[in-house]
């Protein structure tokens, strides 16, 4: 046997590449790691991987041209600090400041990579993001010029009235329309089972939850491996509805409804028409939802089921239950990411 290279070392490249990799823990539940408390050094989404990978590679490169002698990550942390502040200096050709959105990503991977608590005082505060600052999905872009709305405008139809995700709009078959009869004669097939497996466990509780949750809804997509791998099911809605279902009954079960989606379309932009129509659904009037709560501080009676924006939309309040209902339909569990990202014009 040959006797190993003891002049060979790992350069900054591959130390992080086998620290981020010994994190995965795609399809593994978070909230099972969140008890046990063993969350912080795993990544469960394979795309929050591939982000985080991807910020951590121009970290590397800056270390290796700015400080050259530092040679394992160990050394390399003490510089993640002022790599993060020059990216929250650096600006683009056009005088830009990169998105506060992207350094805080990369705040977040490091943060990973390197396991810096919360609670540690050297932790970087990168800047705060400001929902007047976005600018995909609310004015139009370079981009849009390549994408004809009138071509598409069935696809944008069917966004609209579904609120996929493009991962799960390139993926979607015939077979994900389900009517509510078909979901509730589902139920009662799972629950007549004796032992049902974790896959069928977390597919019975989507099938419950949408079904209370969209009490008065009848014909839902059904989102597979959506968002960390996520099983949901959402309602078809808008004026569109009919044709949405048409297409999807028009398919074959295993046959893809779309066969092409073009990158210029805007789809987290009718996400939000989506979000946006399905809280004017449900939302009550601010004056008519109950004052059933009293301050134990002024004894003041308050609404609990009202939602007061912060930041640039400070002071605009909404239906903490309709908002609840729009953030199960998108697939989140946290109803300021709708009011943040999602609910436009209100």
């Amino acid at each position: 046997m040959g006797r190993r290279n003891k002049a060979y070392r790992k350069d900054l490249h591959q130390q992080a590449y086998e620290k981020l990799t010994k994190m995965q823990a795609f399809g593994e539940s978070k909230k099972e790691a969140i008890r046990s408390g063993t969350e912080k050094d795993r990544i469960f989404s394979f795309n929050t991987y591939q982000t985080y990978w991807k910020h951590i590679k121009y970290f590397i490169k800056y270390v290796q041209k700015e400080h050259p002698e530092c040679t394992t990550l160990k050394q390399a942390k003490k510089y993640a600090n002022e790599w993060l502040q020059s990216r929250a200096e650096q600006k683009n050709k056009n005088g830009q400041h990169l998105s506060a959105w992207t350094i805080q990503t990369e705040a977040a991977a490091l943060n990973k990579l390197f396991q810096i608590d919360k609670a540690d005082p050297e932790r970087f505060q990168p800047p705060t993001r400001n929902r007047k600052d976005i600018k995909r999905s609310r004015t139009d872009a370079i981009r849009d010029k390549h994408f004809s709305e009138t071509n598409n405008a069935e696809l944008i139809a069917f966004c609209q009235g579904t609120g996929c995700r493009r991962n799960v709009l390139e993926r979607l078959e015939g077979r994900d329309l389900w009517s509510r009869t078909q979901m509730e004669n589902e139920v009662s097939l799972l629950e007549t089972k004796n032992n049902l497996s974790e896959k069928e466990l977390a597919h019975l509780n989507a099938l419950k939850e949408a079904l209370s949750v969209f009490h008065d809804q009848d014909m839902f997509i059904h989102h597979r491996k959506d968002k960390n791998g996520k099983y949901r099911y959402a309602p078809v809605i808008g004026p569109h509805q009919m044709k949405i279902v048409a297409r999807m009954k028009n398919t074959d079960k295993k046959e893809k409804v779309w066969q092409y989606v073009s990158q210029n379309a805007d789809i987290h932009g009718y996400r939000a028409d989506y979000a946006t129509t399905l809280y004017k659904m449900y939302a009550r009037q601010i004056s008519e939802i109950p004052y059933d709560r009293v301050n134990q501080g002024s004894g003041r009676k308050y609404q609990t089921d009202v939602y007061t924006c912060r930041k640039d939309e400070a002071r605009k309040k909404l239906d903490r239950h309709a908002m609840l209902i729009c953030s199960k339909a998108l697939g989140h569990n946290r109803i300021d990411v709708v009011a943040n990202n999602y609910l436009r014009a209100l």
